[in-house]
C-alpha cells in the first residue's frame, strides 16, 4: 500500500497558507496536510534551529519535512509578541509567495499559575501572542482576501475555552487566564465571520482536544486519568483542511472540536507525509 503523498494539483493548487506556531505540533502537522493538497506553506515560529527552544522541532524541520515529499514550503522566524515581527513576516511571506490566501492562528505562549499568583507581564504576553497577534495577522491579510473575495482565517482554541462546571474539584489550577484567551479568540471567530461573511471569507475556531504535542508534555497535561481521551495530531491537521477547503458560505461562524467535527461530515483523518 502507497503511503501519503504530496498532490502539487490539489484542491488548495495556488492557494497561500500562513501557519503560526509551525516549528513543532500541531502547527508543524497543520502545514504539513495543507501542503499535501499542493497549497504553498509560509510557516512561523520563534524556533528555526536545533538548541534555540528546549523543546524538540524546528522551522527547519517541518519545511525540511515538506521539501523533502515534493511540498512547497518556507519559512519565516518571528516573534509574535512583536508587532514589528509580525508586520515584517506578513510583508516577507507576500513577497515570497504572494497574497495570503489562508491563514491559522495556532501560535500560543501559555503559563499555567494561579491567578493570586499570575504576573502581569506573563498576562500581558499571553494576551498578546495568542490574542492581539491573531486579531493583528487578520487585520493585515483581510484587505487582500476582500480584493480577491476569497480567504479563510483559522483560529486554533481548546476545550479550556468552555466555562467549568460544578462540582468544582480544584485539581487542575492555574488554568484561567489560558481559558481567557481561547475564549477571547472563539468570540473573535465568530465575530469577524460576521463582519466579512459577504466578502466570500471564512472564520472559525477549531479545538484539537488533548493532543501529546511537546508543549502538552512540558506542561505535564497528559495523566493516567486522561490519557484515553488524546487524540492524533493528524486530526485537527484535518479538521483544518476541511474548512479551508470547503465553501466559505456554509463553512464559517462555527466552533467546533476536531474528532466530533471529522465523524460530522464522514472524513477520516489522512496519514501526514
Amino acid at each position: 500500500m502507497s503511503g501519503p503523498t504530496i498532490n502539487p494539483n490539489g484542491t488548495l493548487k495556488g492557494k497561500v497558507a500562513l501557519v503560526t506556531g509551525a516549528s513543532r505540533g500541531i502547527g508543524e502537522a497543520v502545514a504539513v496536510r495543507l501542503a499535501m493538497q499542493g497549497a504553498r506553506v509560509v510557516c512561523t515560529a520563534r524556533t528555526a534551529e536545533e538548541g534555540e527552544s528546549r523543546l524538540p522541532g524546528t522551522l527547519n524541520d517541518t519545511i525540511r519535512r515538506i521539501r523533502n515529499a515534493g511540498g512547497e514550503a518556507t519559512f519565516i522566524k518571528a516573534d509574535l509578541s512583536r508587532a514589528e515581527d509580525r508586520e515584517r513576516l506578513v510583508a516577507d511571506a507576500v513577497a515570497v509567495y504572494g497574497p495570503i490566501d489562508i491563514l491559522v492562528n495556532n501560535a500560543a505562549v501559555t503559563f499555567f499559575i494561579p491567578i493570586e499568583t499570575f504576573p502581569e507581564r506573563r498576562f500581558d504576553l499571553m494576551m498578546e501572542v495568542q490574542v492581539w497577534a491573531a486579531v493583528h495577522l487578520a487585520q493585515m491579510v483581510l484587505p487582500g482576501m476582500r480584493e480577491r473575495k476569497s480567504g479563510a482565517i483559522v483560529t486554533i482554541s481548546s476545550g479550556a475555552a468552555i466555562h467549568p462546571v460544578k462540582p468544582y474539584t480544584g485539581t487542575n489550577p492555574g488554568g484561567t487566564v489560558y481559558g481567557m484567551c481561547k475564549a477571547a479568540l472563539e468570540r473573535f471567530s465568530t465575530g469577524l465571520a460576521s463582519e466579512v461573511y459577504q466578502d466570500n471569507i471564512s472564520v472559525n475556531a477549531i479545538s484539537p482536544g488533548l493532543v501529546a504535542t511537546p508543549g502538552v508534555a512540558v506542561h505535564k497535561l497528559i495523566t493516567e486519568a486522561n490519557k484515553h481521551r488524546v487524540s492524533p495530531v493528524e486530526n485537527i491537521a484535518e479538521a483544518v483542511y476541511q474548512i479551508v477547503s470547503r465553501d466559505p458560505k456554509t463553512m464559517t461562524g462555527r466552533v467546533d472540536h476536531a474528532t466530533p467535527f471529522l465523524e460530522e461530515f464522514g472524513v477520516a483523518a489522512s496519514a501526514l507525509v
